[in-house]
């Protein structure tokens, strides 16, 4: 009797743990929605749960940011940061926007771009503060179009290697964060650019963005290895 009433208790304490993850995942999807929905129409696309949240727009204008913090990169003097790291406060305190700023490229991931996020990743894992992260883009009409090309073209073999074995522990590392991930998909998605978005835990988009591993057509294995977000 007494495992009996232990079972059921532990049960219980599940299933309000996961009702509160839901809700916080439900608040920060309602934001997500809003970063998008100052740049056109929405669409929701399919996730690992489904979610039933309120998409009217909200006045991000009137909110503000709790902080930015920065990372270590090695953008030159004078240019942007790659990444922006920002923490949202009020009702939305412990939702962390990560936004790919690298219009140049169409947000195409980069050594800097991977090191910086891993380095906030790690630090995001221990932050008891955080409840939710969202992947966004900077650049209007653009998630992220994959692996910086040009960059890899001028790396030798054994960089190479090392690049892409980076790349994919930072996304094995998003898809194991101990908190809800959101990819708010702003444009195309290719390649690595999909693949980071596979590995959050929901995603949603602009009703015209365009999202493949065009790497296929070469008979070429997606290199961060989220083949499996299809599944």
């Amino acid at each position: 009797g007494t495992e009996a009433r232990g079972g059921e208790g532990a049960a219980r304490l599940g299933a309000r743990a996961c009702k509160q993850v839901m809700a916080v995942a439900a608040s920060a999807v309602s934001v997500a929605l809003s970063l998008l929905q100052r740049r056109g129409s929405l669409a929701a696309v399919a996730a690992s749960a489904t979610l039933s949240c309120a998409s009217s727009p909200s006045s991000l204008a009137r909110r503000c940011w709790l902080a930015v913090r920065r990372y270590s990169s090695e953008a030159k003097a004078g240019e942007e940061e790659e990444l922006r790291v920002r923490y949202l406060d009020d009702e939305h305190k412990g939702i962390v926007v990560l936004g790919i700023n690298r219009a140049h490229s169409k947000n195409a991931l980069n050594k800097n771009v991977i090191k910086t996020i891993s380095k906030v990743l790690e630090a995001l894992k221990s932050d008891k503060k955080v409840r939710t992260v969202i992947f966004r883009s900077e650049v209007p009409g653009v998630f992220c179009a994959g692996a910086d090309l040009k960059e890899r073209s001028k790396m030798h073999s054994s960089e190479v290697s090392s690049f892409v074995s980076r790349a994919r522990t930072t996304i094995n590392d998003i898809a194991n964060l101990p908190v809800p991930t959101i990819a708010a998909i702003d444009g195309i998605a290719l390649g690595g650019g999909l693949e980071l978005a596979l590995a959050c835990d929901i995603r949603v988009a602009v009703t015209s963005a365009k999202m493949g591993l065009v790497e296929t057509k070469l008979a070429i294995i997606p290199g961060a290895g989220s083949l499996h977000g299809f599944v």
